[in-house]
């Protein structure tokens, strides 16, 4: 394996915990956005990225305890740390920061933020919404730490890859048929994309933790060199109150990548556990 794909195997496995789906937002059901509190601060979810047998990665996907200020909305701060361990990490490190500010009451991102160490790539980079003049404000530097600023048009309700997986965990999927699909725009480096997610039902899954009931997503995703097919991503969420990532798998140019759920806490509500 090459160290490109190396580094791709594992930093695009650990924003699978980000970007996995989202939910269609508009002016009509910001009520649901309001009354679902399905997360809070103090909540931590730690995973296990594995090749088979093999450890590859670990992250970390933390909500912070206090509550922040930004364009004079209160929010949450959520971050996902990601990283290589192991051999892995010895053939390509990778020590990734990915953070947001999301709004309490609209549960959409203020700002965001990247820190990413792979490999030799370095980068850095902060965006600024103002959701109002529906503006997207970029400070992005490189290992040579030369700073660049740039400004794009983003559409209204816009989510980032972090506050997107927040917002998902709001969705009522009772609602849905097995096959529907739904998508919302995001933003993400410089463009804003169209992220489909196609509900599958659910299923009953082992954890180390024991049976958990689950809902099954996939990303509809274009064909590409590392992941093998347009449904190469399922992810479980729990079929509860929380609807926490539990799982995921990926098929990709190595094999069946997964990442698990191995530790939780501070979660609003039981996890509810199958027979």
């Amino acid at each position: 394996m090459n160290r490109i794909k190396y580094m791709l195997l594992l930093s695009i496995t650990f924003i699978m915990l980000a970007s996995f789906g989202y939910q269609t937002i508009s002016d009509n059901n910001q009520n649901l956005l309001e009354t679902q509190k399905v997360y809070g601060p103090e909540e931590v979810l730690e995973y296990r990225l594995h090749y088979g047998f093999i450890t590859a990665g670990e992250a970390r996907i933390e909500m912070h305890p206090q509550l922040y200020t930004v364009n004079n909305k209160v929010c949450y701060k959520a971050t996902i740390f990601g990283r290589s361990t192991g051999a892995f990490g010895v053939a390509m490190k990778i020590n990734d920061t990915w953070g947001t500010y999301i709004d309490t009451t609209t549960r959409i991102p203020q700002r965001n933020y990247r820190d990413l160490t792979e490999g030799n790539y370095r980068l850095k980079e902060y965006v600024q919404f103002d959701h109002k003049a529906k503006k997207a404000s970029v400070e992005r530097s490189g290992a040579d730490g030369v700073k660049e600023e740039f400004k794009y048009d983003i559409p209204g309700y816009v989510q980032d890859l972090v506050s997107g997986a927040y917002y998902l965990r709001t969705v009522d999927f009772n609602k849905l048929q097995i096959g529907q699909t739904v998508s919302v725009p995001a933003f993400f480096e410089d463009q804003v994309y169209q992220f489909t997610v196609k509900y599958q039902g659910k299923d009953r899954i082992k954890s180390e933790f024991g049976k958990i009931n689950a809902i099954r997503l996939t990303p509809v995703m274009p064909e590409n060199e590392v992941f093998d097919g347009g449904n190469a991503i399922s992810v479980w969420i729990s079929d509860d109150k929380n609807k926490i990532p539990i799982r995921m798998e990926a098929t990709m140019f190595v094999g069946k990548v997964a990442v698990d759920l191995k530790h939780y806490e501070g979660l609003k509500n039981p996890i509810q556990f199958g027979k």
